[in-house]
């Protein structure tokens, strides 16, 4: 069994994009994929969910190896780099169902984007959002600004700078300027490797005039990259202070088939190296 899961939201939109994705990975796989998350989705009502409630990773594992004593169960993670949640609450949460379910087994994939791996595939999906957003506004030579959430770890901005910087390339040509941005941080000194915030980087040039496309590095809609949210929020207060200033926001990613391909190999690598008993 293949447990399909992101990090939850309390909207519906996230959880009918991870159910989405789910399916088209199950089709893919040739086996069961069932969507679940690690917090949060279970406090959304199940009549927003056509009546089927979320599910979250760590009660739904219990219950599957509980039916399936000696069974292997495939964590797929749908996060782009090592955020804290892989790293450290999972593998404590993984280690206590272990010990609860001793013949049964688990392996853990890698995130989305792995430093020894090119990551062409984001790549190309995060280039055409940005060519479709500007398109879809009649656009041309617009700027990008590349947004992620935030985090706490050092590793996974490296994601988003990775990534920024692979787009600067693959979009030469077509956009002025690429450049990258969080949505938030926490305070101190210690976490400033996330700047800049989106909210500053709309405020600086190039990207405070024109056209600028905020590039969502998100993976579903949601509280922050949904209509609406939290991302938007920041872009409107742009525009309200700057009236020289124009932003559209992309579609986050979750929905493009080139992510399932990426997906059937992680999930793939992982089993291989189960197999060899690697670490």
């Amino acid at each position: 069994m293949c447990f399909l899961f992101d990090n939850g939201s309390f909207r519906p939109d996230a959880t009918r994009a991870l159910r989405a994705l789910a399916a088209r990975l199950e089709t893919a796989l040739g086996s069961p994929v069932r969507a679940v998350s690690l917090l949060h989705s279970t406090r959304i009502p199940a009549a927003e969910l056509d009546g089927v409630p979320a599910q979250l990773l760590e009660p739904a594992l219990d219950a599957w190896l509980a039916g399936q004593p000696t069974g292997t169960a495939l964590l797929l993670p749908l996060f782009f780099g090592p955020s804290g949640a892989l790293v450290d609450y999972l593998p404590e949460r993984m280690a206590a169902l272990a010990k609860k379910h001793p013949h049964g087994r688990m392996i853990l994939a890698d995130a989305l984007v792995r430093a020894d791996e090119a990551v062409n595939e984001l790549v190309e999906i995060l280039a055409d959002r940005a060519r479709s957003a500007a398109a879809a506004r009649g656009w041309c030579r617009a700027k990008v600004v590349l947004c992620d959430h935030g985090t706490p770890l050092p590793s996974v901005t490296a994601v988003r700078d990775r990534l920024g910087a692979e787009l600067a390339t693959a979009l030469a040509g077509e956009f002025a300027e690429v450049g990258v941005a969080s949505m938030e941080r926490r305070e101190g000194e210690a976490y400033a490797f996330n700047e800049p915030l989106l909210a500053r980087r709309l405020t600086e040039a190039p990207f405070d005039t024109g056209n600028v496309v905020v590039l969502l590095q998100f993976l579903s809609p949601g509280r922050h990259a949904g209509p609406g949210g939290d991302v938007a929020e920041i872009c409107a207060q742009a525009e309200t202070a700057r009236p020289e200033l124009r932003t559209g926001m992309s579609e986050p990613i979750a929905d493009d088939a080139r992510l399932v391909d990426l997906l059937v190999r992680r999930a793939r690598q992982a089993l291989v190296r189960a197999a060899s008993g690697a670490a």
